[in-house]
């Protein structure tokens, strides 16, 4: 059998602090490297998180957090709603994650005719309150389903499909307000060109 080996005993030369607890005395050592380092990168963690945070208001809140959460939530609630109606669509205007999504639908299919802006090119522009197949909600999604052939706008429901549909939509209501005056327009005239 092995003997354990012993610690080794402290050099007694070693200075020893000036007081005594409960008849005990510390060494004066200086603390190790790791533990200090420790220590200071906490520091200095903590200085950059409250900078980060709370000085320059970088980084999201909790509430920012929970709102983008939610909107996250209610936008898959509304993407597996069995029917679209005026009120759902409304609702999809006003959520950041249809929008966005619309954004990109709308950008890649229907920039070309209606512009970045919406103000219209070769289509209509979809920022007034002037519309030539309605302007509720759902005569909008009909219209970019079906499209008007006789106008040149191709059907876009086989192409993009429900979601996609109501995500432009959404997009294009984004520039609107719920109730504001809608007025049939029989025609699209173009601007002249610049």
């Amino acid at each position: 059998m092995t003997p354990t080996p012993k610690p080794p005993l402290p050099d007694e030369n070693e200075p020893l602090r000036p007081h005594s607890f409960d008849g005990i005395q510390e060494y004066d050592k200086r603390l190790p490297n790791w533990w200090l380092m420790t220590l200071f990168g906490a520091v200095v963690f903590w200085a950059g998180y409250w900078f980060y945070y709370e000085r320059a208001h970088i980084g999201h809140t909790n509430a920012q957090i929970v709102e983008q959460q939610l909107a996250v939530i209610e936008a898959t609630r509304l993407a597996n709603a069995p029917t679209v109606d005026d009120a759902s669509l409304w609702k999809m205007s006003r959520n950041p994650v249809f929008v966005d999504a619309g954004r990109a639908s709308f950008e890649t299919t229907c920039v070309s005719c209606h512009t970045k802006e919406l103000t219209g090119a070769i289509g209509p522009n979809l920022v007034d309150h002037l519309w030539i197949h309605g302007g509720r909600p759902t005569e909008i999604y009909t219209t970019v389903t079906q499209g008007v052939l006789a106008k040149g706008m191709p059907p876009w429901g086989p192409v993009l499909g429900p979601k996609k549909i109501s995500e432009a939509v959404a997009y294009i209501l984004s520039y609107h307000q719920e109730g504001e005056p809608i007025e049939v327009q029989a025609a699209w005239v173009p601007p002249p060109p610049k």
